[in-house]
């Protein structure tokens, strides 16, 4: 298929794909996940050892990363990947899978995150935190449509407001924060089973490949993709632990366990009322963040299915003079706007939607993982600019964590997981007929 009005253009920079990264993974997470897993953590040292653990073995999945997006960049992002290495169905299979489930329902649940808070901070009546998300939904997809300098620019702004307010709230707490008396809400015996916690740790690490999705619009994009990718783990490792211990500082492990929104809780505890509601609008920045980098890569993927399926032709519409996939971006808020819709009168929750995109993101990062073996038995006259370090140990080392995933996520999910695999199961019948066709050329220089 011919790319229609121009096609992407390389005018991110290093800051700008690390921004990308850091706005994605810092949303919802590490505001709800800390409790979790204190509560199936045995001490405060294993807590800090899960969230270490989890950025290690994030950082080994970003170097497999890095190797993909350097060797093969394109906007297809995983789908390119997966459609290199396995073939036109499982490519196609993947892109249906984040139009039906993966990125429209992680927009969905990120704006119910930030119409709740917004709700909290300027009630609107029974409907108004969806009314909020909606809203989101719109003026983000709106900003989108503008063009990725106008949409890049918000990122940045929105990912440094995250950071630094989230390390104002380190340092208050650490440098002069002191432990408040904490009386137990429960009596309930901690489960101290870590591979569960491991499961909201690596759940709230979960979106820095994303920046697959903009790989083709990386500035030498050979160098730079490595360093847009480690020095977002990095960054986030970081940020992460000093959250923790900021948590156990001021709360406690009991207190933590208890807490159903820590960070709110924590300020409560050190500056009142006014301390949580100060806290809450960053949260919402944070999630719409979030939101905006998921808008912004979602779309990105979509584009690149309808370069190889004709039922989806429409979406390959690149609007050259912003820079974006409009067509693409128009179809993507109007599903997650359906599932807000349906949210707003039985709307199961945060762990709900959870279960609902778990099982399908990691059967698909596995095959992303193993792609990488793959590809350089399939592919070995490639021109790698980036090579994985140690290799074959960290892909195989980071496809067994992600197998674990896969299994703790179908075994945890319950009706959930259903849900989300019947919808990836509905999507068979494009690889049979529209969508059908022979896998692309290894060889071909030029993709």
């Amino acid at each position: 298929m011919t790319r229609q009005e121009g096609e992407p253009t390389r005018s991110l920079r290093v800051f700008d794909g690390v921004a990308i990264i850091v706005g994605l993974v810092v949303g919802a997470g590490i505001f709800k996940a800390p409790a979790v897993v204190a509560a199936h953590s045995a001490s405060e040292s294993a807590v800090m050892l899960a969230w270490l653990f989890g950025g290690l073995v994030s950082l080994l999945g970003a170097l497999c990363y890095a190797e993909l997006a350097a060797s093969y960049p394109d906007a297809g992002g995983e789908y390119h990947f997966l459609n290199r290495a396995y073939g036109k169905p499982v490519g196609v299979l993947f892109a249906w899978s984040r139009l039906a489930v993966l990125q429209t329902g992680s927009i969905a649940l990120l704006a119910f995150v930030a119409g709740d808070y917004l709700g909290q901070l300027h009630p609107a009546g029974p409907h108004g935190p969806a009314l909020y998300a909606a809203l989101a939904v719109l003026a983000l997809t709106l900003l989108n449509l503008l063009g990725l300098a106008i949409a890049k620019w918000t990122q940045n702004v929105l990912a440094l407001v995250t950071v630094a307010g989230l390390l104002l709230i380190v340092a208050v707490a650490l440098l002069w924060g002191a432990p408040g008396e904490y009386h137990p809400v429960t009596t309930a015996t901690p489960d101290s089973t870590f591979g569960t916690a491991m499961v909201f740790v690596l759940l709230t690490y979960g979106g820095w490949n994303e920046a697959a999705y903009v790989s083709a619009e990386v500035r030498d994009v050979e160098r730079n993709m490595a360093k847009v990718l480690i020095i977002g783990i990095g960054i986030i490792t970081t940020l992460y632990l000093l959250v923790n211990a900021s948590y156990l500082q001021i709360l406690g492990m009991e207190g933590l366990r208890d807490s159903e929104v820590v960070t709110a809780d924590l300020m409560r505890r050190m500056f009142g009322e006014t301390g949580a509601r100060v806290v809450s609008v960053l949260i919402v920045l944070a999630v719409l963040a979030s939101m905006n980098v998921t808008i912004l890569t979602g779309a990105r993927s979509n584009y690149a299915l309808a370069r190889d399926c004709p039922l989806f032709r429409a979406l390959g519409r690149w609007h050259g003079g912003t820079n974006a996939p409009v067509n693409a971006l128009l179809l993507q808020g109007l599903i997650a706007l359906l599932l807000i819709l349906a949210g707003t009168f039985g709307r199961s929750g945060f762990e709900t939607m959870v279960q609902f995109v778990s099982p399908v993101f990691w059967l698909f990062f596995m095959l992303t993982a193993l792609a990488i073996l793959v590809l350089r038995v399939r592919d070995p006259l490639r021109p790698r600019p980036f090579r994985v370090p140690l290799y074959p140990i960290v892909p195989l080392v980071f496809l067994a964590a992600c197998g674990y995933m896969l299994f703790a996520s179908l075994a945890y999910s319950g009706v959930g997981a259903t849900l989300g695999m019947a919808l990836l199961a509905a999507g068979v019948p494009l690889l049979l007929g529209p969508c059908r066709g022979k896998r692309r050329r290894t060889d071909d220089p030029k993709r």
